[in-house]
């Protein structure tokens, strides 16, 4: 019957809302692994303490608790595709900042300084219009158990992430020979002693760029499209 059907793609809309939020949000938690790749790079690489590579990040846990209340407000004004989207492609233009492991030590600082502090903005712009997308999209009954799905994607995003870029990290520094062909593409200045693992750093990098690119991905084909929405 019509109705039937009616109600048939509506719990077909409402699945693939949900599947895609949760996607998006395993993949997005995921790129914690540039959290763990740059750092390993400056201390590595640098010869930095752990002190002193701690430092460069506390912009990213001011970001978060700074602008966690503005991605709310930007799901009350845009609704939540939008602001998902948005976060993801702040998140990723904070991982290109990250990537530039050709430059000196010195410029390098400055670029993830502004890096980590965009991460945690990009975050905070994802984090509640997501939550929202997801949820809000069940039924009533399936709500407790759609949270319990939707967290533990988080929590396994962030360690496949930080177990993948760590293995790309880890096996590309060990075995120089296998990434020389980007000397070909990048000019590293400064020492050539530690070539590995910046060299390693930028390849493992790209790796959570890609993975924010599938993530937005997921957010354009599933979440769909919201009004203008009044507070």
């Amino acid at each position: 019957s019509l109705a039937h059907r009616s109600r048939f793609r509506r719990e077909e809309s409402i699945s693939l809302t949900y599947t895609g939020a949760t996607t998006s949000n395993f993949l997005l938690n995921g790129v914690a692994g540039t959290l763990l790749v740059s750092l390993q790079l400056v201390q590595l690489g640098g010869s930095m303490t752990a002190q002193q590579a701690g430092t460069l990040t506390l912009g990213y846990a001011v970001a978060i608790i700074a602008f966690i209340r503005v991605g709310e407000k930007l799901l009350q004004r845009f609704g939540a595709r939008r602001p998902m989207i948005w976060g993801c492609l702040i998140t990723g233009l904070a991982i290109v900042l990250l990537s530039p492991a050709n430059l000196m030590l010195a410029d390098y600082k400055v670029l993830a300084m502004i890096g980590y502090t965009l991460f945690g903005v990009g975050l905070a712009f994802y984090a509640t219009p997501s939550t929202d997308a997801a949820l809000s999209s069940l039924p009533a009954a399936q709500a407790g158990s759609g949270a319990g799905i939707y967290k533990m994607a988080s929590s396994l995003g962030a360690a496949f992430g930080v177990a993948i870029s760590a293995a790309i990290f880890t096996a590309l520094s060990a075995n120089p020979e296998s990434v020389t062909w980007l000397e070909g593409v990048i000019t590293f200045v400064g020492r050539q002693d530690n070539l590995a693992v910046r060299e390693a750093a930028v390849i493992a990098l790209m790796f959570n760029v890609f993975m924010v690119l599938v993530a937005i991905l997921s957010i354009m084909l599933t979440v769909p499209k919201a009004g203008a929405r009044k507070d």
